[in-house]
């Protein structure tokens, strides 16, 4: 499984990086743009990142835009629906400061910092990307 933490904290994308890398082989990103880059150059290559985890407040370009861009990339390559990789939002901001409008329905679920990691690995089972 091949899986993109878009995080511009080290600590936070440290920590998502160890409890993920029992998964799959994980890519860091430290910014919005480098995110839709890496996003965009492996569906170039016919690879699919499967999971997203993906800030909402990044230098560059904030994470809700780099789900629209991320959506986006799928559909010009002709990623279908039930494809498409799941995008886990993560932010410092509590559920209620969430702006769902901003993301429509094009992510999966959302976690607020600190991350609970029973939480997370719940809602990764849920998603069924994890048994």
């Amino acid at each position: 499984m091949k899986i993109l933490i878009a995080e511009d904290d080290v600590a936070n994308a440290k920590f998502l990086s160890k409890y993920l890398s029992k998964f799959g082989d994980v890519v860091i990103t430290p910014d919005g743009i480098a995110a839709v880059d890496e996003f965009v150059n492996a569906l170039e290559k016919g690879e699919l990142f499967e999971l997203v985890c993906l800030d909402i407040m990044m230098p560059k370009i904030d994470g809700y835009k780099v789900l629209a861009s991320i959506r986006s990339a799928e559909r010009k390559h002709g990623v279908s629906r039930m494809l498409r990789s799941k995008v886990i939002m993560t932010s410092a901001l509590d559920e209620a400061s969430f702006d769902s409008n901003l993301a429509s329905d094009d992510y999966d679920d959302y976690i607020c910092k600190p991350i609970d990691i029973m939480k997370f690995n719940d809602m990764l089972k849920k998603l069924d990307i994890i048994k």
